[in-house]
């Protein structure tokens, strides 16, 4: 069990860490130094793997999506092992807040879902096959990315808290509140049946 008794300025180091590491936009920086420009003028204007993908380079949108990934990784990683899991818990949601809400882009930054897969490998690595699970079973029977990604939100943590893990449960079901918030414009197009399917262009 985690007591959660390290000082305000221990905890505020380790979310202030967590927060560096996810607001590194790598979407934004791989696309520039590709020669691609800005993806934020491309698409939903977002610096995700999933716009990246609308350059119309696969491997470079899937370097984004390792690297968003793995930013909140390092975070968690880092953390547990000079300080231990309370900051781990932390810097886990810095990082996911950092991608969201990057202070070098005007706090407008992806929808999280990458850096949260990423912060979930470094905290409970065996979730994520329940996240990619239930991801790739929605994806498959009802075609629409965005929909496959909040239901493996909702997943993941009830998945933590059947499998005793409730101190980093309690952390997934805020970072899913957050996810579900962000795709809200998903939500609302998925209510309209305008929402885009997965293989479908532009």
């Amino acid at each position: 069990m985690i007591s959660w008794t390290l000082p305000p300025s221990i905890m505020l180091g380790a979310l202030l860490f967590g927060y560096l590491c996810g607001s590194i936009p790598f979407g934004l920086l791989l696309t520039r130094m590709a020669g691609l420009g800005d993806v934020r003028k491309i698409g939903s204007g977002n610096i995700g793997a999933t716009n990246v993908l609308r350059t119309g380079n696969k491997k470079l949108a899937a370097a984004t999506l390792l690297a968003d990934a793995l930013k909140g990784t390092v975070a968690v990683v880092v953390a547990r092992q000079f300080v231990g899991m309370e900051a781990a818990l932390i810097a886990g949601l810095g990082a996911f807040l950092g991608h969201l809400y990057p202070v070098w882009l005007r706090f407008k930054g992806g929808k999280g879902v990458a850096t949260y897969l990423g912060v979930l490998l470094g905290l409970a690595p065996l979730m994520v096959l329940v996240f990619a699970a239930v991801w790739l079973g929605m994806a498959k029977i009802f075609k629409f990315s965005s929909l496959a990604a909040l239901a493996a939100a909702v997943a993941v943590p009830a998945a933590l808290y059947f499998y005793g893990q409730p101190e980093i449960a309690s952390l997934f079901v805020v970072m899913s509140l957050i996810t579900i918030l962000k795709h809200h414009e998903n939500i609302r197009r998925l209510m309209a049946g305008t929402e885009s399917r997965i293989g479908d262009k532009g």
